[in-house]
């Protein structure tokens, strides 16, 4: 108990409610997530479209990003944003319900992810003024509310398919119910009040410092090499026959976030203590082995180990990339900086699935996951070529 009360020592009331919002939102995300790949595959695609849909579902959300942080430092307001884009979610989940061919998955799924891009960077900057000087702790404490929730809801994802047997609607169904309770918490945050900006939004990209750009661009090339989690699962799938190739992904989904869960404060704490540079440099050359070894292996015992591993680096990189984008960000930019960081990673995510799509269809599923790993060291070379600073 003691341990506990020193690791949320110090943590505001916004970013537990804010945690706790996301909490109940992953629930109902994750309820999906894990599905979702086979869902595809059941109304008639294909890993082409696994990965234009795993790509359109990023792409398509960042598009609001840079302007929903824009605006929100334009008008000084956050909480608006973020409420507008939890209920979009919520509402999109639940047309995803009624999907009857793999068209309508590509439209709801990706249109759902529309919210996310309107809430994502205000959110974040609510979290960074709201624990300034331990952001990497105050990222770290939200992403483990978020990845508890995200457990919680791949366990019942499982739970449905394989004790209570309930089909694709009704499981949607009850996970856009969850969406739409997330709102509730929302109504205690409380946003601290900020000066408008009258900086343009052209200039506002162009004069963002030097160094964020340069990180920005290593995070772009990060994000090429992160193909979706969809084709993992999928992977996984392939060591599998009969119903356990549709309830055993689900469960390595479940060591997957429990792991991101576990070790997230961790390497946010880590990061405020030893730098960004290092803990993400580290993060992503872990990714490399882990690709490499989803390419090689092919027994049980190690996809639970890669699963494992898979979770730590989101544990690494996930809030310790959005830690270091306000580090290098200016404070009344904060979210538009975010929303420049974010919306460039979410464009790269679309090239990123088609490459492994086509990878897959046209060579092997051994592809994707080669490229994904040299992608990864490329970027672990360019931070550490590119980025400098003071605290590395």
């Amino acid at each position: 108990m003691q341990q506990r009360g020193e690791l949320l020592k110090g943590i505001s009331r916004n970013i537990l409610l804010l945690g706790l919002v996301s909490f109940l939102n992953d629930m109902s995300s994750e309820i999906i997530v894990p599905i979702l790949p086979l869902f595809i595959i059941s109304l008639g695609g294909n890993e082409v479209i696994i990965g234009l849909i795993g790509g359109l579902r990023e792409s398509l959300s960042s598009l609001l990003k840079v302007a929903s942080g824009y605006i929100s430092d334009r008008t000084g307001k956050r909480k608006p944003f973020v409420a507008a884009g939890y209920s979009i979610s919520g509402v999109f989940k639940l047309l995803l319900s009624f999907s009857t061919i793999w068209q309508h998955i590509l439209i709801f799924s990706s249109f759902e992810r529309v919210g996310k891009g309107l809430r994502t960077a205000p959110r974040d900057a609510i979290i960074a003024d709201s624990l300034p000087e331990k952001k990497g702790k105050g990222f770290g404490v939200h992403r483990t509310l978020d990845t508890l929730g995200a457990i919680l809801g791949a366990v019942l994802a499982f739970i449905f398919l394989y004790y209570l047997g309930l089909n694709y609607k009704t499981i949607l169904l009850i996970a856009a119910s969850l969406s739409i309770l997330s709102l509730i918490p929302l109504i205690w945050v409380k946003e601290k009040r900020k000066k408008k900006t009258t900086t343009r939004f052209h200039l506002t990209i162009r004069n963002l410092p030097k160094s964020l750009k340069m990180f920005i661009l290593v995070a772009a090339l990060f994000s090429l090499a992160n193909i979706s989690y969809m084709f993992f699962i999928r992977r996984a799938q392939l060591i599998f026959t009969g119903g356990s190739a549709i309830v055993m992904p689900v469960l390595l989904y479940v060591v997957f976030n429990i792991f991101y869960a576990a070790f997230a404060i961790p390497f946010g704490t880590l990061s405020d203590r030893f730098g960004r540079k290092k803990v993400l440099t580290s993060g992503y050359l872990l990714f490399s082995v882990v690709c490499f070894g989803f390419m090689l292996l092919n027994d049980f015992a190690s996809f639970i180990l890669l699963f494992a591993f898979y979770g730590i680096v989101y544990a690494v990189v996930d809030g310790n990339q959005r830690a270091f984008v306000s580090d290098l960000s200016n404070r009344n930019l904060r979210a538009t900086s975010l929303g420049a960081f974010h919306t460039t990673i979410g464009l790269t995510a679309l090239p990123s699935g088609l490459i492994a799509g086509f990878l897959w269809d046209k060579l092997s599923y051994h592809a994707p996951f080669l490229y994904a790993s040299v992608m990864s060291i490329a970027a672990a070379i360019s931070m550490l070529v590119l980025i400098k600073t003071g605290k590395s």
